[in-house]
């Protein structure tokens, strides 16, 4: 699987017990798996994700938990909203670590 991470925090690596670096994306590969970190609404309607991707690529946006209180105008459903602006859905949502929760969006299986 070929994997595409945009604006991971330092500590990102530390959710491993194992060396992901191999499967990153090469210039001009298509990734498999994006995993985007998002702390404001701007942030996410900056990235144009789906020109990036195949019908078949495995989205997960992260974005701050309230619990951490820090500051972000970001939510589940902001994100929501733009993946359904995108042709997107989510189908999963779960917390990533402490800091932050996830939310897996998907091309809709009739557009695949």
């Amino acid at each position: 699987m070929k994997v595409q991470l945009i604006e991971q925090p330092k500590e990102y690596f530390q959710l491993f017990q194992k060396n992901i670096s191999p499967q990153f994306c090469k210039k001009k590969e298509i990734p498999d798996f994006i995993h985007l970190f998002v702390k404001t609404k701007k942030e996410i309607e900056m990235k144009k994700i789906k020109q990036c991707m195949k019908p078949t690529t495995i989205i997960w946006v992260s974005w701050y938990k309230k619990s951490t209180g820090i500051v972000t105008d970001i939510t589940e459903n902001e994100i929501r909203e733009y993946a359904l602006r995108n042709e997107l859905v989510d189908v999963k949502v779960c917390a990533v670590s402490d800091l932050w929760s996830g939310l897996k969006l998907v091309v809709p299986l009739v557009k695949r």
